[in-house]
């Protein structure tokens, strides 16, 4: 049973990853969905936290599915490699359009569009700008969700504005409550499970600590797919990782 208002989704966990870093989230320029890859940190976080990741997950019963924008698409792979399980593409999944605003910095934002910043920054609506609605970026990423093959867990790896968007329509938080909850780090994760026909958010903002000194983020990744434990002092913490916030990141809030 699904909840009210939602479509019935094959898979009772979701695991919503986030992207990589790339030189535009470095320099708080919006990307939506313009297609910058990643930077050399981004590649080094995706294989950092998937080889966190794929220690709880079991090949036979999960299912990658990623954004075509090629920033996702690296990540995701740095887990489809652990685990040897093919990796789905959906445009469906991209990041939330920001119309007239992608490729502009956040200080060029609020230098030509006050207006529209100081409503994005409060999470009104802005309008004006084109790109997508809010409404229009859960639509299609729970239709997406909704063709997937009936597994254990899908591993939904998206972007900072339309994984807000995911879990807010998930959890059922009407405009009123939008950014309730902070948005994603580069290559954090949220896990939400459907428990009693409603969906819960289990942990967000989830992110690999930093790996110990001396060992090298693949050969840990490795290590981690063979079903070794990870030592004490990698056990994930919850919140962002990167010490400065979201204050360079623009599309983190969405």
């Amino acid at each position: 049973m699904s909840s009210p208002g939602l479509p019935e989704l094959p898979v009772p966990r979701l695991v919503v990853w986030r992207h990589g870093r790339t030189e535009w989230n470095a320099a708080g320029r919006f990307q939506g969905q313009l297609d910058p890859p990643l930077d050399d940190v981004g590649r080094a976080q995706a294989a950092h936290a998937a080889g966190h990741l794929v220690a709880g997950l079991a090949p036979a019963s999960t299912v990658v599915v990623s954004s075509d924008l090629v920033r996702a698409a690296e990540t995701a792979r740095s887990l489809t490699t652990l685990l040897d399980v093919p990796l789905r593409l959906d445009a469906r999944l991209r990041e939330h359009g920001m119309g007239t605003w992608e490729g502009l910095t956040r200080d060029e934002v609020a230098d030509r569009y006050p207006e529209q910043y100081a409503d994005w920054l409060a999470g009104r609506p802005v309008r004006g700008r084109g790109g997508e609605e809010v409404a229009a970026v859960a639509d299609r990423v729970l239709a997406a969700l909704a063709e997937l093959p009936p597994v254990e867990v899908a591993v939904v790896v998206t972007h900072g504005g339309t994984s807000g968007r995911l879990i807010e329509r998930l959890l059922q938080l009407g405009p009123d409550h939008r950014r309730v909850f902070g948005p994603l780090g580069n290559c954090a994760w949220s896990e939400l499970a459907r428990q009693s026909g409603r969906w819960r958010l289990l942990r967000h903002n989830h992110a690999a600590a930093p790996p110990p000194e001396g060992v090298a983020v693949p050969a840990l990744g490795r290590r981690l797919a063979h079903g070794e434990t990870a030592p004490p002092s990698l056990a994930g913490a919850v919140g962002d990782q990167r010490g400065d916030g979201h204050a360079q990141d623009a599309d983190a809030v969405g």
